[in-house]
This record gives structure tokens, sequence and C-alpha cells, in this order.
């Protein structure tokens, strides 16, 4: 077994949502989940077929979403994994209980804007996900000040009243 990682490639201002899934079904039914969640929502979505053609199957809202999610979900190449990015202004907050209520979603590794590595384990069989670095280490624990300024940036983007 061989461990790689694999940088996902993406604008920095843009969230993706990164998973694993088990049928070839899942590229349709996660872009109703999507639509259905967040009316007029930009995104795109590859997901690795791990059977049959093994192509990396694709749909989507917005051409360069869809162009990310295709280079990524290619880069990862681990079978039943399927990756989203969602364009400016979405949220993976908006859509995340609707993703994890498809039925063939079995897990998500991240849902994110930060700079994200994929821990890849490679075997004779294929490739498969182990998880994920998601951002970078703390600097310490939040002070008053820091709470004061979590809350309020809460509020301001309207997630807490």
């Amino acid at each position: 077994m061989q461990l790689t990682t694999v940088r996902i490639e993406k604008p920095e201002a843009i969230n993706f949502i990164l998973g694993q899934t088990h049928f070839i079904k899942t590229v349709e039914d996660v872009h109703e989940a999507l639509v259905n969640a967040a009316p007029g929502i930009k995104f795109g979505l590859a997901f690795c077929e791990a059977s049959g053609k093994c192509l990396v199957r694709w749909s989507g809202t917005d051409a360069a979403m869809i162009g990310l999610a295709k280079k990524n979900a290619l880069a990862i190449g681990a079978g039943h994994t399927f990756i989203v990015f969602l364009g400016e202004g979405f949220f993976p907050v908006n859509v995340l209980n609707a993703l994890k209520a498809v039925p063939e979603v079995c897990r998500i590794f991240c849902a994110t804007a930060n700079p994200t590595e994929v821990i890849v384990a490679t075997t004779d069989l294929g490739r498969g996900v182990l998880g994920v670095v998601d951002g970078f280490v703390p600097k310490g624990v939040e002070g008053d000040a820091d709470i004061a300024w979590r809350k309020d940036l809460l509020r301001k983007i309207g997630y807490k009243l």
C-alpha cells in the first residue's frame, strides 16, 4: 500500500464538499438534492465510478464549478468518492443536511473553503480516501475578545439571532 496526498485545487473563496457514496445514480440524486435545498444554486459535481467503465461522472449548473469538480475528482481517483464545488455565495451549511439525506451517500469527509489535502491509499485493487487535512493547526485558544468577534460575525451573516 502506498499513501499519498492530493491537494484540492480551487480558488481561495470557493467551498467544496468531499464524500463517499456507493451507486452510479449518485450524480443525479446529489444534483436533485442540491437544487432542491438551495434554489438557484451554482455548483459542479463529479463522481468516481468504481466499476464498469470507471469514469468520472459529472453534473452541475455552473461550467467553472463543473470543471473544478472533474479535475479534482480525477486527481483523487478513489472509487465511489464524489466532490461538489459550490459557486460564490453558496455554502455547505445550506446543503449539507440534504446531501447527507441522499440514500446512497455513505459519508462526508469534509465541507470547507480551507486549503485541503486528501489522504489517499493506493493498493493493487485501486484507491481509497483515508481522510483529509482541512486547514491549519490551531495557534491557541480563543479569549473573550475572540468569542465576542465570533458571535458578532455569526449574527452579521445571519446564522444566529
